[in-house]
């Protein structure tokens, strides 16, 4: 099938990408993870590589073979990147061009034509803030199509647009973008 790179950002819904990498294993998609480093801190690469039978990516500086240079053979692997779930910082980190970890610097090195994918997750103010949104019309004119996230009660306590898709939406969008790669 496809291989998918998945890139995890720091969110509460992080815990999501476990679910993710599974169904998309189970359709037969090739996933390879990468990790910021806050992503980390709400679930472990050990879970994701379980899932995923394939090492996680956690830093840009581990070259663990001397023939390659890893994120730039990680961006040529990839046929379809997918971010989710999409920090506000992640968000403007790729929107300005940033090559600063491992998910930066691999988005940063893709081909123009790889199908790009990002799903927000964060508070409904940073998602509504004119600079976020500023920057998802940026990674549109570069290619990235957005999976928006839905309205719903907020890890916060807050109520309105921020929450990560749900998974089946974001398989969904992944098996059509998969499908246009093949015609």
């Amino acid at each position: 099938m496809t291989n998918i790179t998945l890139a995890v950002t720091g969110s509460i819904s992080a815990y999501k990408a476990a679910d993710l990498t599974s169904a998309l294993g189970k359709l037969g998609h090739t996933v390879t993870v990468l990790m910021t480093d806050a992503a980390q801190a709400f679930i472990t690469p050990m879970t994701l590589q379980v899932l995923s039978k394939r090492p996680v990516h956690t830093n840009v500086m581990a070259e663990d073979r001397a023939d390659v240079v890893n994120h730039i053979d990680l961006a040529k692997e990839t046929e379809l990147f997918l971010v989710a779930p999409a920090s506000a910082d992640t968000i403007a980190r790729l929107a300005q061009g940033r090559a600063s970890d491992i998910v930066s610097t691999v988005a940063l090195a893709l081909p123009q034509d790889v199908k790009k994918l990002i799903a927000p997750a964060m508070n409904t103010n940073m998602y509504l803030n004119p600079l976020t949104q500023a920057n998802i019309q940026t990674l549109a004119t570069v290619g990235f199509t957005e999976i928006e996230p839905k309205v719903a009660m907020l890890a916060c306590g807050d109520l309105g647009r921020g929450a990560l898709a749900n998974v089946e939406d974001i398989v969904q969008a992944v098996q059509q973008a998969c499908h246009t790669l093949s015609l």
